[in-house]
């Protein structure tokens, strides 16, 4: 299975339009970040987890030419904008599967409403294929089962994933220990960090690596991070051995 960081960054991406911070001015690649996603590719599937508004420029970067499905973590618009950018997708392959919570999907069908009409639809517009995400009930995708892990951001329900040995994890900060117990075992480990400071809706650097320590996974990477955790070099020199910050493009095996 391989695993391409599509985008690593938080909401506003980095750099931040018109910040001077220092990591917004750097000129390490490493430093640039798009909005958080990932592409999971095995045999000859391509799945998605989320599709924010740098969707498109994901897809060309990556020279992606087909997907198999979207999963969907939750429905802020950093995770889901780039919907009606799967235009090309459905008109090589037909409706594109997604999978979400029945209130991710719901609000799908408010925002994007002509992409979900039963009628008179637009020409031009995307199709889909709706798969509801239900906790406790795993979903087979291509020739795996892709099971769900319920966690907290704030007060908002987000689903991780497990596929196999890979877990992704974002936008979390509060997870039960019947829900830790989905996780264990995984030999890798995506979570998010957003800054050294502890934040109200995401973990913090301590306490993803607090999470780390107590999953214990093969290895590690951090994604969903914002200009206020550091330079990425500084960052990763600091971090455990099997701990590593991950950056738009990287390609991992599990």
């Amino acid at each position: 299975m391989k695993i391409t960081f599509l985008g690593t960054g938080t909401s506003q991406g980095i750099p931040v339009i018109g910040s001077k911070h220092p990591v917004c001015l750097s000129e390490n690649p490493k430093d640039k970040r798009l909005r958080v996603s990932v592409l999971v590719s095995w045999d000859n599937y391509n799945y998605v987890i989320d599709c924010g508004p740098d969707f498109r420029q994901q897809m060309l970067v990556n020279k992606v030419v087909k997907i198999d499905g979207i999963l969907f973590t939750h429905e802020h618009a950093d995770h889901t904008a780039g919907i009606d950018d799967i235009r090309p997708f459905f008109f090589r392959q037909g409706d594109i599967p997604i999978y979400g919570h029945e209130r991710v999907i719901s609000s799908l069908m408010k925002r994007f409403d002509y992409i979900f009409a039963d009628e008179n639809r637009y020409p031009g517009a995307p199709g889909v294929e709706v798969n509801t995400v239900r906790n406790n009930k795993p979903f087979k995708i291509g020739n795996l089962m892709a099971i769900p892990i319920e966690a907290q951001h704030n007060r908002l329900q987000v689903f991780g994933f497990r596929i196999s040995d890979f877990v992704y994890l974002t936008d979390v900060k509060s997870i039960e220990n019947v829900e830790m117990e989905k996780i264990k075992g995984a030999k890798v480990l995506v979570i998010n960090a957003l800054r050294i400071e502890p934040h109200h809706s995401h973990f913090n650097l301590e306490e993803a690596l607090a999470f780390i320590d107590v999953i214990k996974p093969t290895t590690a990477y951090l994604t969903h991070i914002s200009h206020l955790l550091g330079f990425h070099d500084e960052v990763e020199k600091k971090l455990p051995k099997n701990v590593h910050l991950a950056y738009d493009n990287l390609i991992v095996e599990c």
